[in-house]
């Protein structure tokens, strides 16, 4: 890829990076100190090349900063998808989710690029696992079962265990793959330097020695990652030979020259759009970029003519202060919302603690409390994020406090037999209500009584765990049997929407034995025939709207053996799935698909003009570029979508 492609491509997508790579042509050693004792610098010796210095301490920990990110990507690219990798609120999570998000991220991204990911859900799921195991080891306890026989686990665990397993295995599998390559692409690099080394003084043609030069420097730049702890020093010694060969080209200045002038147009562009990046609102976006940037100014290009390197590195440098001051006022401004945020949560924490200091006797006194501490954890997790340094002890904080709480409230239930059965009395007694009833046919006053019991139900309270399960297994069933018998009453009475539904099934089978013959116009024909049928044959009742949903199935699974033209294609099921939401009792159903496919539309719309202004940074390359090719390709691709998102909403907009 040629350095005008690379500007193009750094886009800076990503959205949430907190590093950033710069690099100062000038950080090598000058030539003219060095150049006495060159050919006593061995490769070996990359480690010892000095760097000059002439940053600010304040800039050069920036500068620090952009050159150890870009060596994490250099050793492996597929580091950069760090960034652009959602880290998620998985404090909100709960264990299945966490497990379920853990499990798609070994499975869909990089092994190498979700580390912070990997250890946050770790932390939290191994949390959360260890509050409900002693929950749950009070319950057993409390309920007389003996400390030495508890076990617990949950299907979440298992899958929490085979998703870490899996990221362990994939990580070091990755990772024995990739120090053999870096170790081979690191000693490749050497030996391009020496290379670069031995032309020097080398008595042959200079414009062959140039073209030699030239095709080091590509394989160069083709040569794969190399260890992360190598890759500044390596670049230091490839960069101070290369100024060496070019003091070398003095001979030829011609070719020099050249050089020198087609590095300075491709800086100047960089430089020009780090100032444009300066001005961007978006300052992660725009910090992001400003790394690709750097990392090219360093990878990418070579040395410029000695009377501009200063001036054009200033700027550049420049440039970089301001985004980088940029996005530390933009943490500043984060951290002050993160304490407002400290102070929110430490107020609930305190919260907490007075309730757990307030003593408590009876059972409805503790359901009060346990819904006041239900509302503050939710409290809680949606007060946002506070400052890192923090973080962690206010989480302990609020941990220890609902932990206790808990014990509290545990100890208190292990009391509470005598008062469960009780309780269980009171619902046996609303069992025999419910089954005396099941069969009445007073509707009226029946389901009254049902309605009633079902909620005297709820206020009763705790019963023996033992019993629990069966009890409200035996009153479910009693109400159940009522409210199925009224269920069939009106279902007998809404014989049209019966017989719509017996109808439809009729129809669904006939469709899913349909046998296509290759003629597609036939095939089309028949499809939409069986189309207006199902729509003539009218409503089905609410609770039988799935087959709705078989229907659509079948009919995509026909569609799919058609060789129509896709567009066609997509029409025909858009008009089909226009004519069920139109059916619905829901209006907001069409509303809403209406406002759906505007909003595509406007998304299209404004990627195509991104594709567009794109083009404007290539306007001194060739059409037949690959990556213009590639852009110009996309743009077509767009506009055909958009036709057909067009003729979407027109066709919807005829309903209205």
């Amino acid at each position: 890829m040629s350095e005008i492609d690379n500007l193009q491509n750094a886009d800076g997508t990503e959205k949430h990076s907190q590093t950033i790579h710069s690099n100062n042509e000038d950080d090598t050693i000058k030539t003219e100190e060095a150049s006495s004792d060159s050919e006593n610098i061995q490769t070996s010796d990359v480690e010892n090349i000095p760097v000059e210095n002439k940053d600010s301490e304040g800039h050069d920990e920036l500068l620090n900063e952009i050159d150890d990110s870009n060596a994490e990507d250099s050793e492996d690219e597929g580091n950069k998808d760090r960034h652009t990798i959602e880290f998620k609120e998985y404090d909100k999570m709960s264990l299945e989710a966490l497990a379920v998000e853990l499990e798609r991220l070994v499975k869909n991204e990089k092994v190498q690029a979700i580390k912070k990911q990997v250890d946050a859900i770790k932390i939290e799921f191994n949390s959360q696992f260890n509050d409900l195991l002693e929950e749950k080891k009070a319950d057993f306890i409390s309920d007389g079962g003996n400390e030495i026989d508890f076990f617990y686990t949950t299907p979440f665990q298992k899958q929490f265990v085979n998703a870490c397993k899996e990221y362990r295995n994939k990580l070091q599998e990755h990772r024995k793959n990739l120090d053999q390559n870096l170790k081979q692409n690191l000693a490749n690099k050497l030996e391009i330097i020496e290379e670069i080394k031995g032309l020097i003084n080398v008595e042959e043609n200079i414009n062959t020695t140039y073209k030699h030069f030239k095709e080091l420097q590509e394989r160069w730049r083709k040569t794969g990652p190399i260890p992360r702890d190598k890759y500044n020093n390596a670049w230091n010694s490839y960069h101070h030979h290369v100024e060496m060969f070019y003091d070398f080209l003095h001979l030829n200045r011609d070719l020099r020259d050249l050089d020198f002038k087609h590095n300075l147009e491709l800086k100047v562009k960089i430089i020009e759009r780090a100032e444009e990046l300066a001005q961007d609102t978006d300052i992660m976006r725009a910090f992001r970029e400003l790394q690709e940037l750097h990392k090219m100014w360093k990878e990418e290009l070579g040395p410029v003519d000695r009377e501009h390197r200063e001036a054009i590195w200033e700027r550049f440098k420049s440039a970089t202060k301001i985004i980088n001051d940029k996005r530390q006022s933009y943490y500043q401004e984060i951290d002050k919302s993160y304490e407002k945020n400290l102070d929110i949560k430490l107020d609930i924490i305190n919260k907490i603690n007075e309730i757990n200091s307030q003593e408590t006797k009876s059972h409805g006194a503790w359901q009060n409390k346990i819904k006041a501490i239900e509302a503050l954890r939710n409290d809680f997790f949606n007060a946002g994020k506070v400052p890192m340094k923090v973080n962690e002890s206010t989480w302990a904080k609020f941990k220890t406090a609902v932990r206790t709480f808990n014990r509290q409230k545990n100890a208190f239930y292990k009391g509470l037999k005598k008062d469960q059965f009780t309780n269980l009395q009171k619902k046996l007694e609303l069992i025999k209500i419910a089954e005396d009833n099941k069969d009445s046919d007073d509707i009226e006053v029946t389901t009254a009584l049902m309605k009633k019991i079902q909620n005297d139900w709820k206020k009763v309270g705790h019963v023996p765990r033992k019993d629990s399960d069966k009890i409200w297994n035996q009153f479910k069933a009693a109400c159940n049997h009522f409210f199925d018998r009224i269920h069939a009453s009106r279902n007998a009475e809404n014989k049209e929407s019966n017989d719509a539904f017996n109808k439809k099934q009729e129809l669904l089978e006939v469709l899913k034995s349909l046998k296509l013959t290759t003629d597609k116009e036939k095939d089309l024909e028949t499809i939409k025939e069986y189309i207006n049928q199902w729509n003539t044959i009218g409503r089905v009742p609410n609770d039988k709207r799935y087959i709705e949903g078989k229907y659509s199935k079948v009919l995509d699974d026909l569609f799919s053996n058609l060789k129509m033209d896709k567009d066609e294609l997509e029409m025909i099921k858009f008009e089909n799935k226009l004519e069920d939401l139109n059916n619905s009792d829901n209006n907001k159903n069409l509303d809403n698909e209406r406002s759906f496919i505007s909003k595509k539309i406007d998304d299209i719309k404004g990627q195509i003009n991104q594709l567009e202004n794109n083009l404007q940074f290539f306007t001194n390359v060739d059409e037949d570029n690959p990556v213009v090719k590639e852009v110009l390709n996309n743009i077509e691709n767009h506009k055909d979508e958009l036709k057909l998102w067009k003729k979407k909403l027109s066709k919807i907009k005829e309903l209205y």
